[in-house]
């Protein structure tokens, strides 16, 4: 059975996996770091491979297939890739596109991430007249899918960002791990409490908002498919959320993976 590593790299971390045709076997996270070394990088990823055999039996790696936002990584990636795993690292939306229709004025101004996970939600409601997929990155993105085409989507604050910078710019305001266990809204009695309140409910909130006044431009129904590490967090606060994958980049990039090799093409 063939295997592909698939790695999301974006502006806070790489998140990589082992997929094979069906699924992502074993998934890892590892810090984006734009000042180390190629081969550096190509140890860590050694490293990880070694892991994986661990947890699931699975080493050999047949292709490399990633997406950046991040360019300072790419060559770095692609180094280690050659000189480690004897395999050259084929970008989405670069070496590998993205099929779908994309009708952002600039194409080339949309980031890979966002196209790879727009074809994963498309992917996981083929039938749906159109699809949003929201990602709870560094920053909290909105995208919108009708039939084949990527028709836009919105760029708004991310979680941890938002946090950061709430607690740089505030002098009485802490930096707080964020505590997501409470379901039901209440007036906070402390200041942590506050900003934990403040935070899960006002991004559910934003969140719905946002889904009602796209949904309302897009031919439905249109189901909505969360991602990154606040999406379960919002899911169990908000019905406007139908499918909740923390892997869907990840699972994206497999899907491409996948049909360029049944293909011959790329990614083979």
């Amino acid at each position: 059975m063939q295997h592909a590593l698939v790695l999301d790299i974006g502006n806070t971390s790489v998140k990589l996996g082992i997929a094979d045709a069906e699924r992502v076997c074993v998934s890892f996270s590892l810090p984006t770091d734009t000042l180390q070394g190629g081969d550096l990088l190509g140890l860590r990823l050694c490293e990880l491979l070694k892991q994986a055999e661990r947890e699931t039996g699975t080493l050999a790696i047949d292709a490399v297939v990633a997406s950046s936002v991040v360019p300072a990584m790419n060559p770095l990636l692609d180094h280690a890739c050659r000189r480690y795993l004897g395999l050259k690292a084929g970008f989405a939306h670069i070496d590998i596109p993205v099929p779908l229709q994309n009708h952002y004025d600039n194409p080339a101004e949309v980031g890979a991430d966002r196209l790879v996970a727009a074809f994963a939600a498309r992917r996981l409601f083929p039938d749906a007249p159109s699809v949003i997929s929201i990602d709870y990155g560094t920053a909290t993105t909105f995208d919108c899918v009708t039939d084949n085409a990527y028709v836009g989507g919105l760029i708004c604050p991310g979680v941890m960002s938002s946090l950061g910078a709430l607690s740089s710019r505030t002098a009485q305001l802490p930096r707080i791990p964020l505590s997501v266990d409470e379901i039901c809204l209440t007036p906070g009695h402390s200041t942590v409490t506050s900003m934990n309140q403040g935070f899960l409910f006002g991004f559910a909130a934003m969140s719905e908002g946002l889904c009602a006044r796209l949904k309302a431009g897009l031919p439905g129904p249109c189901p909505v498919v969360a991602t990154g590490g606040f999406s379960r967090a919002v899911a169990r606060v908000t019905d406007c959320i139908d499918a909740v994958r923390p892997e869907l980049l990840l699972d994206g990039l497999r899907l491409l993976w996948r049909d360029a090799r049944d293909a011959g093409g790329a990614g083979q």
